[in-house]
């Protein structure tokens, strides 16, 4: 498997919200200065989630090495009349000379744990804010959501096919790698195959089959192009095209490789299992179920508690979208400037300050039995979680993985997952996440100061 670098769609040094800019420059022109920290974390899990899995390093990687101000940026900048000239200077040599440290992609993370950790001068580091949180967002959201449905699925293989009615180009690519790394077993994206290494899959559409004057006809020439294929079967009557299946195969003898079928509509249970009984008794044993069609995992755990003899799954849309979570509460904030821990007071909006470390401990069992978030410096029982990915604006050696190993860690993680956390009905109680001690402490400090 090739080394998982991601290929952003957009690497402009614009996409940026202009707040950034207007601040850098308000810095430039007051003198601010120093070393600053920010985190980027979830405030709070949706109420859908019990965990979250943590994916979109690589494009942040690759996002603050090679990120620049093109002379033609430079110029639209100058012509909306907001800059100086001087701090357009600036931004013609700006480029990200900080450090990284971050979960591993392919970690469970839960709320207010920081995923990433940037700490660079003040300019470098807010410049960042708005495209870490784009790239995190979606990819995380999207490797979150596809977990649910590898666990719900119990170990039948699933697959994507989400791409035409996913949020834009960049989320189709990136989403079919993260579904990936959270345990799918292919997609039907051809870029992200090229990209990733992720096995491709399709077969055929409805149309295909109504360009022919039968469903038998169409999968007769079909199968003369692609023997080994999966026959979509639902385009007038489901069992009915069982039936051309059968047929098919009578006519082949020997000749006949197809692999499956596919039902993407209907009661798929009862469909299932009248179609298994068909092909079974045609001695079509090996012909696979596979089944599409507005899945989701809750969608998916129905259909194996109902032990429907369903091989594989096909998802799309309610995956591509995260339907019933179409967004997590993820933030970028500042903890710390020049050696000073800073927070915020807002309300339902507060941060904790310092720079920190996330520790987890795992059970005799094996299972994570509980987080706590810390300042750096403090060495307690457990497994830290963020290492460094970045010094002095360069990778370290570390930071460089093959995707096969971080869809290995995901599909560890997910296996060291408590029972109630795993599973799709909110866990109560939730995963504990604890504050350290020392970090209570330093917060009440640095509120009381900023409050006086």
């Amino acid at each position: 498997m090739r080394a998982a670098r991601v290929h952003a769609v957009c690497p402009s040094a614009l996409l940026v919200d202009l707040y950034e800019l207007t601040m850098m420059q308000a810095y430039w022109a007051n003198a601010i200065e120093g070393s600053a920290t920010f985190d980027l974390f979830v405030r709070r899990l949706p109420p859908e989630r019990n965990f979250l899995l943590a994916v979109g390093l690589e494009t942040a990687l690759d996002l603050l090495e090679g990120l620049r101000f093109t002379p033609g940026d430079l110029e639209y900048l100058s012509g909306t009349g907001l800059f100086d000239r001087g701090f357009l200077d600036v931004l013609a040599g700006l480029q990200f000379t900080g450090d990284v440290d971050a979960m591993a992609e392919g970690t469970v993370a839960f709320a207010r744990e920081p995923m990433l950790r940037v700490t660079a001068p003040i300019l470098e580091a807010q410049f960042f804010e708005s495209l870490l949180m784009n790239q995190y967002h979606v990819q995380t959201l999207l490797a979150s959501k596809a977990a649910r449905v590898v666990l719900a699925a119990g170990g039948r293989r699933v697959v994507d096919f989400g791409m035409r009615r996913m949020h834009g180009v960049d989320s189709a690519v990136a989403g079919a790698r993260a579904y990936w790394i959270a345990g799918l077993e292919g997609t039907s994206n051809v870029l992200a195959g090229q990209l990733y290494g992720i096995p491709i899959v399709g077969t055929m559409a409805h149309s295909f089959v109504q360009c022919h004057s039968s469903e038998l006809d169409a999968f007769r020439a079909f199968t003369t192009t692609y023997p080994e294929t999966v026959l979509l079967v639902d385009t007038y009557d489901s069992l009915h095209g069982v039936e051309h299946v059968i047929e098919l195969a009578r006519e082949l003898g020997a000749g006949f490789r197809v692999r499956g079928i596919r039902l993407d509509s209907g009661n798929l249970a009862e469909l299932s299992r009248a179609a298994r009984q068909r092909l079974d008794a045609a001695g079509l044993g090996e012909v696979r179920i596979f089944v599409s069609g507005n899945l989701d995992e809750h969608r998916v755990a129905e259909l194996v508690r109902a032990a429907a003899p369903i091989d594989a799954f096909g998802v799309g849309t309610r995956l591509g979208t995260s339907e019933d979570a179409p967004n997590l509460d993820l933030v970028y904030k500042l903890a710390q400037l020049g050696g000073r821990p800073l927070l915020k007071l807002s309300t339902d909006k507060a941060t904790l300050p310092g720079v920190k470390q996330v520790w987890r401990t795992i059970d005799g069992h094996g299972r994570f039995a509980g987080d706590v978030i810390s300042l750096a410096d403090e060495g307690l029982d457990g497994v830290p979680l963020l290492a460094p990915r970045m010094r002095r604006g360069k990778r370290v050696a570390e930071a460089a993985e093959e995707l096969v190993f971080i869809r290995r860690r995901a599909a560890d993680q997910l296996a060291a997952l408590p029972d109630g956390i795993c599973g799709l009905a909110p866990a109560d109680p939730p995963y504990p996440v604890e504050v350290s001690a020392a970090l209570a402490e330093c917060t009440r400090r640095v509120a009381q100061e900023r409050a006086g």
